[in-house]
């Protein structure tokens, strides 16, 4: 896998951290990991988008050869989808995203009004939302090769009550999905715990493997 590198691109309000069992996980496998952190909170998914894209092309000017592969979770697949957008990767490769807000989440809708939300999390969640003009709705469907994992366990019920249907405490099963995706699964996981699942983790592997998720 020499020619090839695995970005990874934590959610809101998280940092690198969180996504360290799955960079130790891809490592073991052979994988070459670059496991970035941004500041989440602070500014909003365009600026955020644009540092992240800025830390990139240091990386890539290094090395224009490669295939670069990503692997998210939640805002960080936003993160993603907006830098194609507006910078686009030309040697994108495969992308796995775990519990996405790929069409918005009812959370955001629900609690916008509550300054603490802004004050806690930062200007991105208030754009994480499910209006049809809204942020979300405006990037489009995705044209790289995606498989997304969504959960449906809660470990916080209060959040659950207001999604509708299967969730995983923040984001809907529904709500995951993306036009243009290439494969898509559910596991049994809450949202801020996909990056430690053993499932997961095999999952994410047979993707950027074979551009596919395995059954078993």
């Amino acid at each position: 896998m020499e020619n090839r590198r695995v970005v990874l691109l934590h959610g809101l309000a998280r940092t690198s951290r969180s996504m360290r069992p799955m960079e130790k996980y891809l490592k073991k496998n052979g994988f070459i990991v670059h496991n970035i952190n941004y500041p989440s909170r602070k500014k909003p998914i365009e600026e955020l988008s644009k540092w992240v894209r800025d830390k990139l092309d240091q990386e890539l000017g290094q090395h224009p050869e490669v295939q670069w592969d990503f692997v998210t979770h939640s805002m960080g697949g936003i993160i993603l989808r907006q830098i194609m957008k507006t910078r686009p990767l030309t040697n994108l490769g495969r992308v796995v995203m775990l519990g996405p807000p790929n069409q918005g989440s009812e959370v955001v809708d629900r609690l916008r009004h509550f300054k603490l939300l802004k004050q806690i999390n930062g200007p991105a969640c208030l754009q994480l939302g499910t209006e049809e003009k809204g942020f979300i709705q405006n990037l489009g469907k995705v044209e790289f090769d995606l498989g997304v994992i969504a959960g449906n366990r809660s470990i916080n019920p209060l959040l659950s009550l207001l999604l509708p249907g299967e969730d995983d405490g923040k984001v809907t099963v529904e709500r995951t999905k993306i036009e243009g995706m290439n494969d898509f699964r559910i596991v049994p996981c809450s949202h801020s715990f996909f990056m430690s699942k053993k499932k997961v983790k095999e999952l994410v592997q047979s993707f950027l493997k074979n551009g596919f998720f395995l059954t078993n």
